[in-house]
């Protein structure tokens, strides 16, 4: 069963809430990186929340990046996603691992680590991308998107993001969902709102309810009449390819690459978000640096 992310809205219009199923996207990210199961939630979860701020760019092909580099093991923590649903990432450290933290889950927080920033980047195609970046608040993914949505975007927000291993270490559950406040809301639809939420269930245990995103959402917001505006497919897609490969060598410049064949007559790039190799001959090379030179 493929992911869905759906978008809704009270009737009022005061509030919009986001929620997606990213199970499938927390899995392929776990094999294509072979991390260990701190590691699973971690990027899980920036994938989750990336694929959810993916769905509130207005126009087509414009894309962000969420970057995490704290102090912990994890080293960097990226994730990539677009308009239209799709999302990639990796972590630096996949192998990282932590003791379970003082509740007994996974201790996201520490293998990230307090000390570092949070960036966002979108890329709206315009002659300078969007950047924004805020102090890392708790490392867990979703309080630090919420700090940034309320620091960077004075847009106050609820963020929840969950991804629950299996003792295999598959992923057995992931998603989230984000509920902003609009600027126009009134104090007594906020008390109303801030009442809802109180003793809400974690994300995990409502997916593990069986909950779809259109019940999650009705649950998180049962004190409000809502209305789903929309639901589609995301998934986890790396679009890299042999050209962009390619591309990549040809801008290191002509020294750089006459080097490489000086020393070692061939090349290999892997890719970061798929770990798929990309081989280049002496004769491959030559040709890239015909077009360096150009």
């Amino acid at each position: 069963m493929s992911d869905k992310l759906t978008k809704a809205v009270t009737k009022n219009g005061f509030i919009r809430i986001y929620a997606v199923n990213s199970k499938g996207i927390a899995e392929n990210a776990r094999k294509f990186h072979s991390t260990m199961p701190t590691g699973t939630a971690a990027l899980g979860r920036l994938l989750t929340g990336a694929v959810l701020m993916g769905a509130m760019l207005k126009d087509e092909n414009t894309s962000l990046t969420l970057q995490m580099h704290g102090d912990g093991p994890l080293g960097r923590v990226m994730a990539v996603a677009n308009s239209e649903g799709d999302v990639k990432g990796y972590v630096e450290n996949p192998l990282a691992e932590l003791p379970l933290n003082h509740l007994g889950k996974l201790d996201v927080g520490g293998a990230i680590g307090r000390n570092g920033y949070l960036s966002v980047v979108k890329d709206m195609n315009m002659k300078e991308p969007y950047i924004g970046q805020v102090p890392i608040q708790t490392g867990e993914i979703g309080d630090d998107l919420a700090f940034y949505f309320a620091q960077s975007e004075q847009v106050a927000s609820l963020i929840a993001l969950g991804v629950l291993v299996d003792r295999d270490y598959s992923v057995k559950q992931a998603g989230g969902f984000i509920v902003q406040i609009m600027p126009d809301c009134d104090e007594f639809n906020l008390k109303k709102f801030e009442k809802a939420a109180e003793g809400l269930s974690s994300v995990t245990a409502m997916l593990e309810e069986g909950l779809s995103n259109e019940e999650l959402i009705r649950r998180v917001m049962h004190n409000f009449e809502v209305e789903i505006l929309e639901e589609k497919e995301v998934g986890y897609h790396c679009d890299c390819c042999d050209e962009r490969m390619q591309r990549a060598i040809v801008s290191l410049g002509k020294k750089e690459i006459q080097d490489i064949i000086d020393e070692q007559g061939e090349a290999e790039i892997v890719c970061q978000f798929c770990n798929k190799g990309y081989k280049y001959d002496k004769k491959a090379l030559e040709d890239m640096l015909e077009r360096a030179k150009r």
